[in-house]
């Protein structure tokens, strides 16, 4: 299992305190340190079938500064993964990725699925 944070977010710091207190083990990754890359946010992105927005960390400095909300929807597909691979902290976090399961954020009742 992998476990994508910035260790100064305090919403991954709960996520984090929530898999050591169920005894979940994974592989911890700064995704300031080591940002995800191009093909990664591709593939997590089939993955969850999720929207490709639910990715952005729209409350960032980075998101706010670079005025994405404006530009996002005139952006395609490919365009927004590439984005979001040259920078870490416009990716949403905490990311904890079980084999096929992926969940981008945290909430326990999705964690508690994600780790069964």
């Amino acid at each position: 299992m992998k476990f994508i944070c910035y260790p100064k977010c305090t919403t991954c710091q709960k996520a984090r305190k929530w898999l050591d207190a169920n005894g979940v083990s994974y592989e911890l990754r700064d995704i300031k340190e080591d940002n995800p890359s191009y093909e990664e946010l591709t593939e997590w992105y089939k993955m969850s079938g999720l929207p490709l927005k639910k990715f952005f960390n729209t409350s960032g400095q980075v998101y706010k500064s670079m005025e994405l909300k404006n530009k996002l929807p005139d952006m395609t597909v490919e365009e927004q993964l590439k984005l979001l691979a040259t920078d870490g902290m416009l990716v949403k976090r905490p990311i904890l990725i079980n084999g096929s399961k992926i969940v981008i954020g945290f909430k326990e009742s999705e964690y508690e699925e994600a780790v069964r």
